[in-house]
């Protein structure tokens, strides 16, 4: 039996199934929206998801990314565990791209920031500070799904 090892994007290995249904899949130019196997995932996620649209990222680092841009604008701030993949293992992506600003909190060993924590980082609204606009969760926290009610 192959084991598909999820934990990260960057230590999946194709099984020799997974190269050869790579290696048969039509092939078309996503830039110009005409890859099929692109359109039908996206298609297939957004009807799972109920959603109008979906579109395809090639990393998680990638995702996070653009997903902090969507929802901030230069000078804004997110909220962000210390220990976190978009602060701690990103590059400093959001903000060396996004001019984005973390603001970094302590978490317990389940990935948790304290609630009374994430209150008191919300900055006021006053020119002086950097707009509070994220609060920035993982899912998963080395591999175990976060709870769904501290979510």
């Amino acid at each position: 039996m192959n084991t598909v090892d999820l934990r990260s994007d960057t230590v999946t290995r194709p099984t020799p199934a997974m190269r050869a249904a790579m290696m048969a899949a039509p092939l078309g130019d996503d830039v110009f929206g005409d890859d099929p196997s692109v359109n039908a995932l996206q298609d297939k996620i957004a009807a799972l998801t109920g959603k109008d649209a979906a579109l395809f990222m090639a990393s998680g680092t990638q995702s996070n990314l653009c997903a902090m841009l969507a929802h901030c604008e230069r000078g804004d701030e997110y909220i962000v565990g210390q220990n976190a993949h978009t602060y701690r293992y990103e590059g400093g992506g959001a903000a060396v791209l996004g001019s984005i600003q973390p603001q970094p909190l302590a978490q317990n060993a389940t990935g948790q920031m304290q609630l009374a924590d994430i209150a008191a980082a919300i900055k006021p609204d006053d020119p002086h500070f950097a707009r509070t606009r994220l609060l920035c969760l993982e899912n998963t926290w080395n591999g175990h799904p976060m709870p769904a009610e501290y979510l």
